[in-house]
């Protein structure tokens, strides 16, 4: 996010393998190439890549002069290998005073858990979020896949932001402890409110249907796939069955109490309604009826349905580049639009180690002959 909106960052890489994401699917062709994932590729766009071996003397000697001209450093190795790579706040201070360090680890830098181990799915369970998704009838249930680490990334990023404008005011750096559990506690994908909820009525968030209601709330299946669709009554309920095309449910008795809405039978005949008429259209069709309506109605879109869409095309979300390993792809763009700046897509992710002469060379003073050395010493 840094680096798409105008920030000169440098990844710094392990030699030979790189970011352990290059090995992250999916590939072209289905085919693993360490320059091809397509994790990597999107998230990595905008930066430079230089390989380090700083576990060696030399390479964290050579670490240490990048960070000495930087703004900002940000790590995520544990706790325990920062403090044995003599990487705390205090230690980089002595090389740049004004040094912003953000430090994203599991469970912080402090606390009996610190030097625990988790994964994203492991930090979905203890936040307490599993608890209350997947069925009732069944155990709980993980729902995307790296959405913790994402949230935390996206906090680093607002903090650095912070830290960065605080430096450029004072001339004083800060240390910045991202806790990827404590991002998960705070989520607003259902842990915030749950936790709000728990403390206004004493109820937890259980695996159950979210209302036991007549009119549709969820997913359902229509002529070529599947559409999601939240009706509730009272004020939706004439928009509902006009775009149903049933006007003479408008005047049925039946509905004026809306209680009504919780019946099965009523449920049943409502629902034969609905299939009937999603199997005459289309999810895009439908959607666009819905709206129409003023119905909260959308697709289900595949991959293939999100990268066609008109909407995300008028508004230019997708940006086609060039990548030296995999030709031209298109790239999610901006999610937020400034205007008279922001995002751009100025180079695709770098090739690993693609900057190693021009950083070590152009900002440390390298001649080629010691990049060689250190390269064949598998420092570079």
């Amino acid at each position: 996010m840094l680096a798409d909106y105008g920030a000169d960052v440098l990844k710094v890489e392990r030699p030979a393998t790189g970011d352990p994401a290059r090995a992250y699917g999916p590939f072209p062709g289905d085919i693993p190439h360490q320059e091809k994932s397509g994790l990597f590729l999107h998230l990595n766009t905008n930066k430079k890549s230089v390989t380090l071996d700083f576990s060696t003397d030399t390479g964290r000697a050579i670490l240490y002069e990048l960070i000495r001209d930087a703004d900002v450093v940000v790590e995520n190795f544990s706790p325990l290998v920062k403090e044995r790579l003599s990487f705390s706040y205090d230690d980089l201070t002595k090389l740049n005073p004004g040094i912003v360090l953000c430090s994203i680890s599991n469970f912080g830098q402090t606390g009996p858990y610190r030097d625990w181990k988790a994964v994203d799915m492991t930090m979905y369970a203890f936040s307490g979020q599993m608890n209350g998704s997947g069925h009732l009838d069944a155990e709980p249930l993980k729902l995307a896949d790296l959405l913790m680490q994402g949230q935390a990334g996206s906090a680093a990023c607002t903090a650095i932001m912070a830290s960065v404008m605080h430096q450029r005011r004072t001339g004083k750096g800060q240390a910045i402890d991202v806790a990827i559990a404590e991002v998960s506690v705070a989520s607003a994908d259902r842990r915030n409110t749950a936790l709000i909820g728990y403390q206004y009525t004493g109820d937890m968030a259980i695996r159950d249907v979210m209302l036991p209601a007549a009119l549709p709330v969820g997913y359902f299946p229509c002529a070529d796939g599947y559409v999601c669709m939240t009706v509730a009554p009272p004020a939706r309920w004439v928009r509902y069955v006009d775009m149903l095309g049933q006007p003479q449910l408008k005047t049925d008795e039946r509905f004026k109490d809306p209680m009504a809405f919780a019946s099965p039978q009523i449920k049943e005949e409502l629902d034969l309604h609905l299939y009937t008429w999603l199997a005459d259209n289309g999810k895009q069709e439908a959607m666009e009826k819905a709206q129409q309506h003023r119905i909260a109605g959308t697709a289900i879109n595949s991959t293939v349905d999100v990268l066609s869409d008109p909407h995300l095309d008028a508004r230019g979300f997708f940006v086609q580049a060039d990548h030296p390993a995999t030709g031209p792809l298109r790239y999610p763009g901006a999610s937020i639009f400034v205007d008279g700046g922001g995002f751009s897509l100025r180079t695709t992710a770098p090739l690993l180690g693609q900057h190693n002469s021009a950083v070590y060379s152009g900002r440390l003073g390298m001649t080629k002959l010691e990049i060689g050395q250190l390269r064949s010493a598998g420092v570079l």
